[in-house]
């Protein structure tokens, strides 16, 4: 074993209890060209490991004589720039998930097929070159990247508590494969967030490719996202590279994830699973090497519950959990967000702007923007374009600001006004007219926004976006 060389060693560490299978693992790897190191249980892996040092461990987390986890987390120790894979059986994927959250680079669900399996430790051993590590006091070395440093690469602006500890989180998942699901409520910035994750992983020099699963028709949504070959459907006069390839070598972000419908659901399981992609039309697979992060407003859990998403693809997604909290909920960084983008937008339109005043700063401190950062833009990008500079005054501000922003936390309140929809009033309409009703009452209650109100009413958002586009053709 000592006498291994740089040259000879192996560069993949199989770990694994079952002969069978390890006898099945090793002949694809040897066959890749991959020389391979194979051990039955924890004790022997460890040596092997000391022995050979792989840049690759393919990892049982089952094993007769410890807990895989704890392996891991000792193979971590010793080196860090290990890329480690976790295997489990299909009836234990959190303990996948549990891996990935304590730093695995990829997982795979038994059983396997061969190109996923392949693909895995191909992306691994891509991926496995020292990185520069940081040198604390104790001479010790860190994987995780500084948050201020990761705020500062991200763009992200605000050091409250709840955003240095996504900053954190992003420094410690980014350079991995793991699979990133980002929650929070429409506005919270989950797209700046999946571009953070991407600017600070080993992909940031490829692609960052952004797809909207709510605001496309369902039936074009294959297309976008796999691509298409001409002829394969009415109106496909060209081939056409779907998302998933534009993205190979980088990041895929889906945002509304739990927009999609069923029968993708199961294609995207696939592509997961196996990394290849199979455009409308086509008959052979491309195989990509992509980063998957996703994104939702609604909770995805109860999506699960109530059928309209796919258990085992959400466990298959929900690897590392990032939650955007609501602006009302990040104290002073509204202050900072917004003077941030009065100087952005002054310098924009040529306006000198001093800053915000004591009673504006107090004033945008008490309300809730229900429209979250997106709307805080909004506000300040009317404040420089209708003014001609100097300190913000509350009376600069748009009128009925925070007379909407009550509207939007106090729906019981307006439900209970007069004017409110009930029963009685949709009685006799037509039923196209009462669903136009109910839509735009809903719209109403939730300041406009369309993804709250498709998760009030249980429809796509992409539902209610071409209601209202027909609506506005049919009164034009």
């Amino acid at each position: 074993m000592k006498g291994a060389t740089p040259l000879t060693r192996p560069s993949v560490l199989l770990v694994e209890d079952t002969l069978s299978l390890q006898m099945v693992y090793r002949s694809i790897l040897a066959t890749a060209g991959h020389r391979v190191a194979v051990a039955g249980t924890a004790e022997d892996g460890l040596q092997q490991f000391r022995a050979h040092r792989p840049m690759v461990v393919l990892l049982d987390l089952i094993l007769p004589d410890r807990d895989g986890l704890e392996l891991m987390r000792e193979i971590q120790a010793l080196q860090p720039e290990t890329r480690v894979i976790a295997i489990t059986a299909n009836g234990s994927v959190n303990r996948a998930v549990e891996a990935m959250r304590a730093g695995a680079h990829d997982f795979l669900v038994k059983p396997f097929d061969e190109g996923r399996f392949l693909s895995a430790v191909q992306n691994a051993l891509a991926e496995a070159t020292p990185r520069e590590t940081a040198k604390p006091d104790n001479g010790s070395t860190t994987q995780t990247r500084d948050p201020a440093e990761v705020s500062e690469s991200s763009g992200f602006i605000g050091t409250s508590d709840a955003m240095r500890r996504i900053h954190s989180t992003i420094g410690s998942v980014a350079r991995s494969m793991a699979t990133v699901f980002i929650t929070g409520e429409s506005g919270t910035g989950k797209e700046l967030c999946a571009l953070a994750v991407h600017a600070n992983s080993n992909r940031a020099s490829g692609p960052f490719i952004a797809l909207n699963c709510g605001a496309i028709p369902q039936d074009l949504l294959e297309s976008e996202v796999f691509g298409h070959m001409k002829g394969s459907f009415t109106g496909a006069i060209s081939d056409k590279q779907g998302a998933a390839t534009a993205a190979d070598g980088g990041t895929l972000f889906l945002d509304e994830i739990c927009e999609m419908a069923p029968a993708l659901q199961t294609k995207l399981l696939r592509f997961l699973q196996t990394s290849t992609v199979q455009p409308v039309g086509a008959t052979r697979p491309r195989k990509v090497n992509v980063r998957i992060v996703c994104a939702t407003n609604r909770d995805p859990l109860d999506a699960v519950r109530r059928g309209h998403f796919r258990e085992d693809l959400y466990y298959r997604l929900y690897v590392v959990p990032i939650h955007m909290p609501p602006l009302r909920e990040r104290g002073q960084d509204v202050i900072e967000i917004a003077e941030a983008a009065l100087a952005r937008f002054a310098q924009e339109e040529g306006r000198d702007f001093h800053g915000l005043d004591h009673a504006t700063r107090s004033l945008m401190q008490s309300l809730p923007w229900p429209g979250n950062v997106r709307q805080l833009l909004n506000v300040m990008r009317n404040v420089v374009v209708l003014n001609e500079g100097g300190w913000v005054t509350p009376d600069m501000l748009p009128p009925g600001l925070a007379d909407e922003g009550s509207a939007g936390t106090e729906p019981v309140a307006v439900m209970a006004s007069p004017d409110a929809l009930t029963a009685d009033s949709l009685l006799g309409l037509p039923l196209a007219e009462a669903e136009r009703r109910l839509i735009e009452a809903t719209l109403s209650l939730h300041g406009g926004s369309i993804p709250k109100a498709a998760r009030v009413l249980d429809v796509s958002p992409s539902t209610l976006y071409r209601k209202i586009e027909a609506w506005n053709a049919k009164a034009s």
